[in-house]
């Protein structure tokens, strides 16, 4: 918005003048980005009224102007018989070997997909145990520590000699220099037989997420290693480490608790059986 109105003055600004601006941005398809944009104007505009700079707060007036935005919802397993069915599954992926390694890192991580699959060695220390997502990366553009269970070590250090030390972590198929395809452990999920409507690539995070407070996780600690964005950015930039203790014990708990789900021969679901 800076470029446009942000050296007029603020008695200037009309909510025509806002809503032109914030069709800029709709017309890129980033509806969620343009409601954020206009709630942010918004406190711009509430403290001018409040400190009597201006009367009215023009970003009000634009309520039912622009498309309404719904949170996409990305189906998940959070049945323990289906996601240790799906756990095994996994492990006897006959595609890609990076892209079971992949599927395998979703689950223990639950990062969001972009964010796997532009890992870099460079971020990884298995000396540490840890990796750590560049800011840039990240949604909240704030530095992300996730802690490396045993299991997720396995399956790094069964990678590093086929793609590391220097890289991705997991480069593409073709020769252009760019990581995994974004449809990559989508399409694995289909080939598994899991539909759309059952799991997504997404999904990994969802079943953590609700996994882990059913098995009594606080819910602070899960929030802040599933990088649900900090409000304040500049308190988030100081966070990153927040809970990392408890982080650390979650993680090779969960990784754990997977292993349990994948010994556990139930036999698979009917929900899932309908999906092959």
């Amino acid at each position: 918005m800076f470029p446009w109105i942000g050296s007029r003055p603020i008695t200037s600004i009309a909510p025509k003048d806002l809503l032109e601006l914030l069709r800029r941005v709709e017309g890129r398809g980033a509806i969620e980005t343009t409601h954020r944009v206009q709630q942010n104007c918004g406190q711009v505009f509430r403290y001018a009224v409040a400190t009597g700079l201006i009367d009215s707060d023009p970003s009000r007036d634009l309520r039912g102007a622009l498309p309404p935005w719904r949170p996409e919802h990305y189906p998940a397993l959070t049945d323990p018989r289906q996601v240790g069915a799906l756990l095994r599954d996994i492990d006897a992926y006959q595609g890609g070997f990076l892209t079971r390694c992949a599927l395998q890192l979703s689950a223990l991580l639950f990062v969001r997909p972009g964010e796997l699959r532009r890992a870099e060695w460079s971020e990884i220390n298995l000396d540490a145990a840890e990796w750590r997502i560049p800011a840039p990366k990240m949604k909240g553009r704030v530095m992300h520590i996730v802690p490396l269970a045993k299991q997720a070590m396995a399956v790094l250090r069964e990678l590093e000699p086929l793609t590391g030390p220097n890289g991705w972590v997991f480069p593409g198929n073709r020769t252009n220099g760019e990581p995994m395809s974004e449809n990559t452990v989508n399409a694995a999920l289909r080939r598994l037989g899991y539909s759309r409507a059952v799991m997504t690539a997404h999904g990994f995070r969802g079943m953590a997420s609700t996994m882990l407070h059913e098995l009594g996780w606080p819910s602070g600690v899960v929030e802040r290693q599933l990088s649900h964005a900090e409000r304040n950015t500049v308190k988030a930039a100081y966070n990153h480490a927040e809970h990392l203790p408890e982080r650390r014990r979650m993680m090779q708990a969960w990784a754990d608790h997977l292993d349990k789900l994948r010994r556990d021969q139930t036999p698979k679901t009917a929900l899932h059986t309908a999906t092959k």
